[in-house]
């Protein structure tokens, strides 16, 4: 819903009339902030002005609005590279996870997928979504030790 600021009324601040619009914004924006404070100042009775204390904490209120709306930006992209860091970090991992049977699943995670959201791991040819994984431990190590390295021995 959209204000249409040509329908303020003279000395009340108020407006009689709003249009909905098919594209309406869901945020108040630095744009519609500065076009209701405009208005607002255009319609104001002379007789009893704006208190300049009340239009600055206007102005400090849509400051903070920009600084919290940056803050989950930036932290809803850092949550999105944590998880794409994770799913790559399993790669070569013994996972563990339920299927869409009901069933509990261990494979080792071969490759990462970013295509969606969630990252999807794909664990011995099943795409599985990251957060569906319940396990994860460094599979069993089948190397040997490296040539001309004796076994310790024990002192009778």
């Amino acid at each position: 819903m959209t204000v249409d600021a040509t329908t303020a009324t003279g000395g009340t601040g108020l407006y009689t009339s709003t249009t909905a619009t098919s594209d309406a914004k869901k945020e108040l924006d630095n744009e519609t902030f500065l076009t209701l404070l405009v208005a607002q100042l255009k319609y104001q009775d002379p007789s009893s002005p704006m208190d300049t204390t009340q239009m600055m904490a206007q102005t400090t209120q849509l400051a903070s609005m920009e600084q919290l709306t940056t803050l989950t930006t930036t932290m809803s992209e850092s949550f999105a590279l944590q998880m794409r860091v994770a799913a790559a970090n399993l790669i070569g991992q013994e996972v563990t996870y339920t299927n869409a049977e009901g069933e509990t699943v261990t494979g080792v995670a071969s490759s990462v997928s970013y295509k969606n959201s969630v990252p999807s791991v794909t664990v011995d040819g099943e795409d599985v979504v990251l957060d569906a994984i319940s396990t994860v431990k460094q599979p069993a190590s089948t190397t040997t030790a490296p040539a001309g390295a004796t076994a310790p021995t024990t002192a009778a």
